[in-house]
């Protein structure tokens, strides 16, 4: 058994796609620097030192393309939203995508920027994906999903990041407790806890946040900017 942590495993993944296209640049770019300009190796291995923030780029680069490749192959399945699990218009025409886990400290930094995308834009439309894969998250994903069931997702969204209390966001938030505990251990939310999985482990994401906007995927905290360029982007692709 692994004892790989959801936070070792962006690492491992990068580490092996790295160590993949370093082996796809010194063949291919090396190929090319030494046929087109007469170079050796060498001088290409010089340029890859002298720029090393490319490596980390395209592995990211490839990573996206991969999952994107992925994500043609699946289906609509992963953009329609578990019953009241929406941040934004529940009708809006664009929509934006996020997995996510209340204890992941990159999903509460990120959440500001989904809070101004939604306040910037009254045509988005936030599915969450409950995706507890830390340790003690799935309680909270569970009531989460209780409380998108009364119509409460938001409340208790943006509670559960600000207090980390599973009890006191369902009170911030208003719930019917006696209903939600019922449908925090319904078939029907286990269920939507075990495809947010299979979605998550069919796109290659590795880690929370996770994100589709329009049919482009891509993992981190990427901060406001990315996320309104990607949205933009969706939109201008049509």
């Amino acid at each position: 058994m692994s004892s790989e942590t959801p936070a070792d495993a962006p690492r491992t993944l990068t580490s092996t796609l790295l160590t993949a296209l370093l082996a796809l640049v010194f063949g291919f770019l090396g190929a090319a620097v030494w046929s087109y300009s007469g170079l050796a190796d060498n001088r290409t291995r010089s340029f890859l030192l002298d720029n090393p923030d490319m490596l980390p780029q395209m592995a990211q680069a490839y990573e996206e393309q991969e999952a994107g490749k992925r994500l043609a192959q699946m289906g609509d399945a992963v953009f329609d939203p578990f019953p009241g699990v929406v941040l934004g218009n529940p009708n809006g025409k664009r929509v934006l995508v996020e997995f996510t886990d209340y204890n992941c400290p990159y999903c509460e930094a990120s959440l500001k920027d989904v809070n101004r995308l939604v306040a910037e834009d009254p045509d988005l439309k936030v599915v969450i994906r409950e995706w507890p894969i830390f340790e003690g998250s799935d309680v909270a994903s569970r009531m989460a999903l209780a409380a998108g069931l009364q119509g409460k997702y938001r409340a208790f969204h943006d509670a559960m990041f600000a207090t980390n209390d599973v009890a006191a966001a369902a009170k911030a938030a208003g719930l019917d407790m006696a209903r939600a505990e019922r449908d925090a251990v319904s078939e029907a939310v286990s269920t939507e806890i075990a495809r947010n999985l299979d979605h998550a482990r069919a796109l290659g994401f590795t880690g929370t946040p996770a994100w589709i906007a329009g049919k482009k995927p891509f993992g981190g905290a990427v901060g406001y900017e990315k996320l309104k360029a990607a949205l933009t982007a969706a939109s201008e692709a049509g």
